[in-house]
């Protein structure tokens, strides 16, 4: 038999080797969790916010001094742009904005190193692991499955006026109670919703290291009766990897268990060791993803209203397959939605059996013109969703409705007609007019841009294009099973508003894996390639089902370098693993450096802040010449290339002399 080790929250390759090898399934814990903080010029701003508002209104000339200070830091380095902050924006509005970003890194979810197979987490690791993993509502949310936060929040009495820690916007002014058990644990300003958020963290952190005791009911059942079992499970997952494996080698029985993001509200899946199963697919979406799917939809076509003035006509989706089965269809449902089409359950079975059309005036909006480019794996899972969604395509486009409320079937029309005119039957060019699922050819995998970044041969942003194009342009969906189909695909995305992606948890971001500037980074030349105009790439953060939040690339890109990958919390605990961490270190300077050749959507900043952490810190960048000169050489060579294509111009003249010599030294001691 084969054996595989995979991390619990990747059902999706795991059913991949299961399906081409038979494989037995050996799944492990992910890596431990924490919360980002604040580091570095966040740190700094932070504080000059706190003196800033102690001063407001006693002293004018003093916090007049401070809000400069403030926002000179802020422009320097480069969190400004990162929060949006304009020109003609009050003062008012520049600190509230300062404020919510960094409310916002502060709560972001990162990775406290890695996970050791066959070794739990012990101490803060664990600690902050379970906190993690009770902050998320599981099972239906109420009682003994709430979320520890908002069950903090109903024991202090801070949910009276309708506050949810889980979804208010962080830099709302605080006017609630001040329970004394939040003011002993930070007498500190406490001026925003965003500092109860943090406030009600750090005592759920107390809670489940015993420190405190809970200050009400809906605490302490959680720490009573939910803490103690889950505490269980996590420490079994080191002894169980070990046996599991154990097991395996002898030929014996590696008893089942269930797959997904421990942190997404399924702590069910622990304790790991076990060979996982996925789900049936037949029932994708789930009622539950398709709330979660809608709602998601909803706020997109609100956020590119609100970012363009005008609903968007046409756009296209990056779907995967692992994805999918950890969340029960989210992308699925929110294509489904944007089209204006709900999926039809069987209530015995819980199958997907159909759909149903919204009417028109019921959607209360125009319907989007939504194509899929989807992964390899996603193409393989899930033929059944594929029809499913063909078929919706196709009952949107024989609707009778004005091309402002239905632009697919004005679309289709079109092309149907110009077909035609072409010479085809007319059967065939209604078929062509309504193809909005495509892929990689049968049997292929991936979009065609790793190569083109590993071995530096492109020389413009269109050779991405290209190459995605070439290992993208077949269509898939109701008896289409993988024809070729450019033309079709280039005018899918020759018409597009905007590109879209959506994050289902934070156990991983965009900074990990080539997968994501592959098919997001692709996708975005490809638009920009065809229609000679870069679309807003829209990256949706579906880690708390009840609140998806919508943000652009960008944003996305500048909450992963400032809050994981230039913070010393992080860095830190790569540091533990040796050779590995300096790898995970120079992946994500690869990872950067290939989002900003496709999707121009990185700022030089996030260079500099990466370079600034890991090669300009004396203690960082020796840990990387002794623990794999390898990977220091790359992430060298990384930064020079990001200059030498114009993708990075250093504020320091000085730094290109500095990198030539540190690459010369380097080459001298290897």
């Amino acid at each position: 038999p084969h054996f595989y080790p995979f991390i619990v929250n990747d059902p999706g390759e795991g059913a991949q080797a299961k399906r081409r090898t038979a494989a037995v399934i050996l799944d492990h814990l992910t890596p431990p969790m924490t919360q980002a903080d604040s580091h570095g010029s966040m740190a700094e701003i932070e504080s000059q916010m706190d003196e800033y508002y102690e001063a407001a209104g006693m002293d004018r000339a003093r916090s007049e001094a401070l809000l400069a200070d403030i926002l000179a830091t802020a422009e320097r380095a480069g969190i400004a742009a990162d929060c949006g902050i304009a020109s003609g924006d009050d003062a008012a509005e520049k600190l509230l904005k300062l404020d919510n970003f960094l409310c916002d890194l502060k709560e972001l979810q990162i990775r406290d190193g890695l996970h050791v197979f066959g070794i739990s987490p012990t101490g803060q690791l664990a600690t902050e692991l379970l906190t993690q993993i009770l902050r998320t509502p599981r099972g239906n949310g109420d009682g003994r499955n709430a979320s520890l936060l908002r069950a903090l929040a109903g024991d202090l009495g801070l949910d009276g006026d309708g506050f949810d820690p889980l979804t208010a916007e962080r830099a709302d002014l605080w006017t609630g109670p001040r329970p004394q058990q939040l003011i002993a644990l930070s007498p500190d300003v406490w001026r925003s919703a965003g500092d109860t958020v943090e406030r009600l963290d750090t005592l759920a952190g107390q809670l489940v290291a015993g420190q405190v005791p809970p200050p009400g009911p809906k605490a302490g059942l959680i720490i009573e009766q939910t803490l103690p079992s889950l505490r269980e499970n996590l420490t079994a997952c080191g002894p169980m990897e070990g046996a599991a494996l154990l097991r395996g080698l002898a030929g014996r029985f590696i008893p089942p268990g269930a797959s997904g993001a421990p942190t997404r509200g399924r702590p069910e899946v622990l304790p790991t060791g076990r060979n996982f199963f996925s789900i049936d697919s037949r029932a994708l979406p789930t009622p539950v993803a398709w709330r979660l799917g809608w709602a998601s939809a909803e706020a997109l076509l609100q956020r590119y209203l609100l970012d363009h003035g005008n609903w968007p006509k046409s756009m296209v989706l990056s779907a995967w397959g692992t994805s999918n089965m950890r969340t029960g269809g989210d992308d699925l449902a929110q294509a489904l939605a944007l089209m204006g089409v709900q999926p039809q359950w069987d209530r015995n079975s819980r199958r997907v059996t159909g759909f149903d059309v919204i009417p028109a005036d019921v959607l209360g909006r125009p319907r989007v013109d939504v194509s899929l480019r989807c992964s390899g794996f996603f193409r393989d899972a899930f033929p059944a969703q594929m029809s499913l969604l063909d078929r919706a395509v196709r009952a949107v486009a024989d609707l009778d409705e004005p091309e402002d409320i239905n632009p697919l079937a004005a679309s289709a029309r079109r092309e149907h007609t110009e077909l035609q005119r072409r010479g085809h039957d007319s059967a065939v060019a209604r078929r062509a007019s309504t193809m909005r699922i495509f892929s990689a050819k049968p049997g292929a995998y991936g979009a065609g841009l790793q190569t083109l970044i590993d071995e530096g041969i492109w020389d413009r942003r269109a050779d991405f294009a290209e190459a995605f194009l070439v290992w993208s342009s077949y269509a898939y969906g109701d008896q289409l099973d993988g024809i070729g189909a450019r033309d079709q695909l280039e005018a899918r995305l020759a018409g597009a508003d905007a590109v879209l992606h959506n994050q289902d948890n934070r156990e991983h971001d965009i900074l990990d894996s080539d997968d994501y500037y592959q098919f997001a980074g692709g996708l975005s030349a490809a638009v920009a390639h065809l229609s000679g105009r870069d679309v807003p790439v829209y990256h949706n953060d579906h880690s708390l089902p009840e609140r998806p939040v919508i943000r652009t690339l960008a944003e996305e890109i500048s909450r992963v370098v400032r809050g994981r990958a230039s913070n010393p919390k992080w860095i830190a605990g790569a540091m533990r693993h040796g050779y590995r961490g300096a790898f995970e270190m120079a992946a994500t300077v690869d990872y950067l450096f290939a989002f900003a050749a496709t999707t121009h959507q990185v700022a030089e900043h996030h260079f500099t802040a990466l370079f600034e952490a890991y090669i300009e810190d004396d203690q960082v960048r020796e840990f990387l010449e002794d623990a794999n000169d390898a990977a220091y050489a790359d992430m060298l060579a990384r930064f020079e290339e990001a200059i030498s294509r114009g993708l990075w111009t250093p504020r320091k003249n000085s730094l290109h002399r500095q990198l030539e010599n540190l690459r010369r030294s380097q080459e001298e001691t290897a």
